[in-house]
């Protein structure tokens, strides 16, 4: 069965079964704080289960692309190597929401393995909860009891915590699982050792393929367990792993999802799959990637240096050195087999189609940059192979390794192939010492405790009133403590609110709340799991009270004006580039907006004008904004507006229209497009491969650039006298001063062959060397022209100048050819220890280098240092 069979095989069985059949949610998790990538199904369905959400329905199932390249066995660095775990993954899954239980998922379980699939139950285990003495849990016998109706007790086991107690983190909804194994190995190994004997022992063909999850406790901050007023639900089953079974191979790699993208590179690579090991594992590895990269790209996620991009650009280099070391493409060649995942996977997910050009350039820029940073790195480290053959060492320390992989990005496992074949080898204790260190600061960056929510008020729903209004009377619901960076904060849950909390590129209000003579400021506003968090350094005094909400009104209304800002210029981009322009990314806060959109080349300086007066004319119209509020999709369709990358939308939307401008957006607007003022494109740059960027302002920020360049004009021409012409007047002065400054270097030039005759004069031997030791009074550029020529006219000198000019103590150092040649002098070893007399550090190549420092006082030590030294 092939596998977009099988996947609709799943979902027309839940359907069957009443379920809703909803669509993925991105990969990319924009929303969530604690989330960078969705990493399980159940991921787009948190906020039901910790109550902060109703269902849009109470069943409901779906598969899900995840992404997960940490945690229990998904260590990135072991993808490839066997033969069922990958970075994304489909994840296949039903859900009850305070619904069926145990039994009837249980039983749709093996209703749909053994009936719909044809999946043998001889070769199945089940595995239910032993139960647990630290949290006075008993062993999951209800799940069994169910599994008894199908299974003999020899198939049904008991697994530990570990294995058998789901948990969404150190708090929150949480319960025992059943999961289901399927032995796939030969009758010959079947017979030798049961299959029960190797459930959760890592076998690669005794595998765990479908989990069934009972929520039904909650996890407090203390450790300890409540038990939750609705069961619910959860499983999921791995998408490739089905189809392995069900295509009766022994490897997820060997089915159809991968094998037309393994036989597509290895005829680009002119290998054969199944012939060499480390051949194989490439193939594997590029295979898996390229397909967490191109959804992740879709989803809006751009490879870059921090968080999530920072994940998807380290998931796209492993896939670039596995092929350049193993394959043996010295060119980019991952962006060529984007086209054949599309046409395996375009159909279950359009978003690739959709921006199937994007993902292309995107890959092909990223491979082009990494490979020129590998060739760097390679020299780099046979500058270090010299340095240690020179030393007659065989290891190269830890910290120079770390450095290598840290700063310029070359992998630990290419370093140590390229050491090996010199009879040269990495010590690997001071890399992973120096790992660690810097795992430890970036967990202590990132260090957050959070303690329990308090409820004050239970059973109300939190709502935004702040479209029409900016102060409302409140209560608080809930609250807790957190810690950020040792620093206390508290976070605020209101019965309703009028600050807008930060998403869709919008950032969160500000302002305060106040109840008599108390006020207590709001400094920011966030959403996390569906509710509306406010963060103040302090907790009110009168926890209960009644107070009055009141935002920060003229940062509002600048953010707003920003925001409806974007949405013209989106519009514009289109009138003027064409319709290819989507938005890529946004930010709108308070000083002016970035807007991130598709185009494949840089604006010229007419397209940037055009867009700038299509935006202020628009102003200009003074348009109304339209807004349709909790209208289907389809509806939203039908009157234009345009889904944003790589958001997720619900059942119901909002429609914000200014004029040709219509788009579903959650955020705050103007009321009419000429409350923008005006509009001013400041800067239009590259931001990745096909994607360009905009940095604009509105309103009195705009007014005040527009004010302080006019002045700025004003002052120029004054200078100029009021020429008519002004940019003439100013091209014919900078070329005057490039015609000075050419005199002035030629006079330079003179003086410093007239001085060069002069010191030549001061050479003096020591120790069979001679030497120039003298102070200067020269810029350090004519310093190094000057060494430059003597010791390419003379043999056997090193020279050694110093200045103080322009205030700064600095050191020349000057070694002809042959002293480098015959007697292993290095200018750049010599700087270094002249530079410590004046508290500098400075370097260059061995026959000429400079140093600046601090201490002038210690420039005369340097002329008898040098003395010492050689």
């Amino acid at each position: 069965m092939q596998s977009n069979i099988i996947r609709k095989e799943f979902l027309d069985f839940f359907k069957e079964k009443t379920h809703k059949i909803v669509p993925s949610a991105p990969m990319v998790i924009k929303d969530d704080p604690t989330l960078m990538f969705t990493n399980a199904g159940m991921n787009q369905f948190k906020e039901i289960f910790l109550g902060n959400k109703i269902p849009s329905s109470k069943r409901i199932a779906d598969t899900q692309k995840c992404l997960r390249v940490s945690g229990k066995h998904n260590d990135l660095e072991e993808v490839g190597h066997d033969t069922y775990h990958h970075t994304m993954f489909e994840m296949l899954g039903n859900w009850s929401f305070g619904d069926y239980f145990k039994e009837d998922a249980i039983k749709w379980a093996y209703e749909f393995l053994v009936d719909r699939m044809g999946v043998a139950k001889e070769n199945m285990y089940v595995t239910v909860f032993e139960g647990d003495k630290a949290d006075g849990l008993e062993a999951d016998n209800e799940a069994k009891s169910f599994w008894k109706q199908f299974f003999p007790e020899s198939q049904i086991l008991y697994g530990n915590k570990q294995d058998n107690f789901w948990e969404m983190g150190d708090q929150g909804p949480c319960g025992p699982c059943s999961e289901i194994h399927i032995d796939i190995r030969s009758k010959d190994e079947k017979a030798k050792v049961s299959g029960a004997e190797l459930v959760n022992m890592d076998h690669p063909q005794v595998i765990e393929i479908w989990n069934l999850v009972f929520i039904q406790y909650n996890r407090k901050a203390d450790g300890s367990l409540e038990a939750l007023p609705q069961k619910h639900i959860d499983t999921g089953m791995g998408f490739e792993r089905l189809c392995m079974v069900s295509q009766g191979v022994q490897s997820n790699y060997d089915t159809d999802i991968f094998q037309p993208m393994i036989q597509q590179l290895a005829a680009l690579a002119s290998k054969k799959y199944g012939e060499n090991n480390e051949v194989d594992i490439a193939l594997r590895v590029v295979a898996d990637h390229i397909r967490a990269i191109a959804f992740s790209i879709a989803d809006g996620q751009l490879p870059s240096n921090n968080k999530a991009g920072y994940v998807i650009r380290r998931i796209l280099r492993r896939a670039i050195r596995y092929g350049y070391t193993f394959l043996g493409f010295k060119q980019s060649f991952i962006h060529a087999l984007v086209p054949m995942l599309i046409k395996d996977l375009g159909e279950a997910y359009p978003e690739l189609v959709r921006n199937k050009d994007l993902i292309i350039n995107v890959i092909k820029s990223e491979e082009e940059t990494f490979l020129n940073t590998l060739s760097h790195g390679l020299n780099l480290l046979n500058k270090k192979i010299k340095e240690i053959k020179a030393k007659d060492k065989t290891i190269i320390d830890g910290a120079s390794a770390f450095e290598l992989y840290d700063t310029f990005g070359f992998p630990l496992d290419l370093t140590e192939l390229i050491l090996s074949e010199q009879g040269l080898q990495v010590d690997l204790k001071g890399f992973e010492a120096e790992m660690q260190q810097q795992k430890q600061r970036s967990r202590a960056d990132a260090a957050k405790e959070s303690s329990d929510w308090v409820n004050i008020i239970d059973n109300v729903e939190s709502n935004f009133v702040g479209f029409n209004k900016t102060t409302a009377e409140v209560q608080i619901l809930k609250y807790r403590k957190q810690i950020i960076k040792k620093k206390e904060v508290f976070q605020l849950v209101f019965d309703k609110t009028p600050f807008y909390a930060e998403s869709g590129g919008q950032v969160g209000d500000s302002g305060f709340i106040e109840f008599g003579d108390e006020k207590v400021y709001i400094t920011d506003t966030q959403k996390e799991n569906n509710l509306t968090v406010h963060y103040t350094a302090k907790l009110p005094t009168s926890i209960d009270a009644k107070f009055i909400a009141t935002v920060n009104k003229e940062r509002r209304e600048k953010i707003t004006n920003n925001h409806s800002a974007t949405h013209i210029l989106h519009n514009a981009l289109r009138s003027v580039l064409g319709t290819h322009v989507e938005q890529k990314g946004s930010l709108v806060h308070e000083q002016g907006l970035r807007f991130d959109f598709s185009h494949f080349q840089k604006m010229t300086d007419e397209e940037i004008s055009k867009v700038e007066q299509i935006v202020n004319a628009e102003i200009r119209k003074n348009s109304s904004c339209e807004l349709f509020e909790d209208i289907s999709m389809a509806e939203a369709i039908d009157k234009g507006a345009m889904a944003l990358f790589g958001e997720k939308y619900g059942d119901k939307v909002r429609v914000v229209k200014f004029n040709k401008s219509v788009e579903l957006c959650g955020g705050t607007h103007v009321k009419a497009s000429g409350q923008i003022g005006l509009f001013v494109l400041k800067h239009e740059t590259s931001i990745a491969a096909g994607i360009r960027r905009i940095e604009a302002i509105t309103a009195e920020t705009a007014e005040k650039f527009v004010l302080e360049q006019r002045m700025t004009i004003d002052n120029i021409r004054t200078l100029f006298k009021n020429q008519k012409d002004l940019v003439k007047a100013v091209e014919q002065l900078m070329g005057q001063n490039k015609d000075l400054q050419k005199k002035v270097e030629q006079l330079n030039e003179i003086a410093v062959k007239q001085q060069k005759q002069e010191i030549i004069s001061k050479f003096t031997e020591v120790k069979g060397i001679n030497l120039i030791a003298s102070h200067e009074n020269m810029d350090v550029n004519n310093l190094k022209k000057l060494a430059q020529q003597i010791i390419s006219e003379t043999t056997n000198s090193l020279v050694v100048f110093t200045t103080a000019a322009g205030g700064k103590p600095t050191i020349c150092v000057g070694v002809s050819k042959d002293l480098i040649a015959d007697k292993g002098l290095n200018a750049g070893n010599i700087i270094r220890e002249l530079a410590k007399e004046i508290q500098g550090g400075g370097g260059g190549q061995p026959h000429l280098a400079t140093a600046g420092g601090k201490n002038a006082d210690g420039l005369p030590n340097v002329l008898t240092r040098i003395i010492e030294l050689i």
